[in-house]
């Protein structure tokens, strides 16, 4: 088949959006000829790459707007004006590369919101959009802990959402996806709402094999004093502030524990000030933002990972924990949920901030007190990574996902419901 993939973000060696998007690249190449639609800025990362691998089925093309529409964009300022405009200059790049190639079928791998438009969407071929997320919600309870900052962040964030859903371009798109795949059931929910007909509830996380076997071989631990780690950016919503109570409320119980933060964020000097306040200030290290490699170290040298985020579509962090044989406690909401499974960790239900840094504290106890269970719960997480989240394995659902909806649309041009 020839394939068209619409990637906004795409790098090699990058977590997040270009990491989803290079390594979807590399397994639709497995078993297609694919045209990749992306930024200019991945250009230096996807050359060095290229050349050392082979790509032979691969051919690049690389979209950028003029600079009176893209000036203004300094890291995340105005991304989401820059992607609503990259869109529109796609449809005409990927409408001219369609009567030159002919393509098959068209996937839109990143960046995926249920509330923003793909416009190639539009094209005479069967589209698939996502996974795609953006659905995921803190609950209204937890508003009232955040800061003045994390709230306007989350009224800001339904705005846009809101006036997202009243985009013609994106009730189009989803009415033309011959499938949606959604990375949560909350984005499910919403698509449904805008017309999109087929979906599924499909992750965009996954990890290569290298880096799974890299990952399995950071050694277990059983030294003192137990340990907990959070990663990620300092913000609001990923909810350092629930794993911070959580383990004071804790610390009574289980004398020799300690809790590594790792990150940067508006959310620090907040963070840290709240330590000193709740009295454990001493056992709370916060390491900011440091190398990679400096995070996987750190990573093994404790016990368990906490990632109390209140709303995410994805969560990187959790499927590397559970690769690095430690079990995850986390929120039994957005992506995480999905991930973690009670064969794996705990998640812990969300229906306010008391009764989750109860929750959290009562976990951390049981995990604590019981090496077994830890042990039991990091060696069935890493076989789900195996099984589930193994990029090659994805590879060959993807390539089944593409056949399924070429063979459909044939199907129905032979019924006379789609035109040539």
């Amino acid at each position: 088949m020839k394939l068209l993939l619409s990637a906004y973000a795409c790098e090699p060696g990058m977590g997040s959006e270009p990491g989803v998007g290079w390594n979807c690249v590399r397994q639709a190449a497995r078993f297609h000829d694919v045209w990749v639609l992306t930024q200019e800025e991945g250009r230096q990362g996807i050359n060095a790459a290229l050349a050392g691998e082979a790509f032979a089925r691969v051919r690049f093309v690389y979209l950028d707007l003029p600079p009176w529409a893209r000036f203004w964009k300094r890291g995340r300022r105005g991304a989401q004006l820059h992607y609503y405009l990259w869109q529109l200059a796609a449809y005409f790049v990927g409408r001219r590369l369609h009567r030159k190639v002919g393509f098959d079928l068209i996937h839109h791998v990143t960046l995926c919101r249920y509330w923003m438009p793909s416009l190639l969407a539009l094209l005479p071929v069967p589209f698939l959009w996502g996974p795609v997320g953006g659905g995921e919600s803190t609950p209204p309870a937890f508003w009232r802990s955040f800061s003045l900052r994390g709230k306007i962040f989350e009224l800001a964030r339904d705005l846009a959402r809101k006036m997202g859903e009243c985009d013609p371009f994106v009730r189009l798109t989803h009415r033309r996806a011959a499938l949606g795949l959604a990375t949560t059931e909350e984005t499910a929910a919403r698509m449904r709402e805008l017309g999109c007909r087929r979906l599924s509830v499909h992750s965009q996380l996954g990890l290569p094999q290298d880096e799974i076997r890299r990952l399995s071989r950071i050694p277990d631990r059983h030294s003192s004093p137990f340990r907990l780690i959070s990663i990620g950016r300092l913000l609001h919503w990923k909810g350092f502030e629930l794993g911070l109570r959580a383990f004071a409320l804790f610390c009574p119980e289980f004398a020799a524990a300690e809790y590594w933060i790792i990150g940067d964020g508006p959310e620090r000097k907040r963070l840290q000030k709240l330590a000193q306040r709740l009295g454990v200030g001493g056992r709370v290290t916060f390491w900011g933002a440091i190398p990679r490699r400096q995070v996987l170290e750190r990573l093994g040298e404790c016990d368990v990972l906490v990632h109390p985020s209140l709303h995410e579509s994805g969560g990187w962090v959790c499927l590397e924990a559970m690769a690095a044989v430690r079990p995850v406690v986390c929120l039994d909401l957005g992506g995480p949920a999905l991930q973690v499974t009670e064969d794996t960790g705990i998640n812990v239900p969300a229906t306010s901030p008391e009764q989750v840094i109860s929750d959290l504290a009562a976990a951390f106890y049981k995990l604590a007190s019981d090496p077994k269970l830890r042990a039991r719960l990091s060696l069935a997480g890493r076989k789900r990574v195996e099984e589930q989240f193994d990029w090659e394995r994805k590879g060959i659902f993807m390539a089944e996902l593409y056949a399924s909806l070429f063979n459909l649309e044939e199907r129905l041009r032979a019924e006379g419901k789609v035109s040539a």
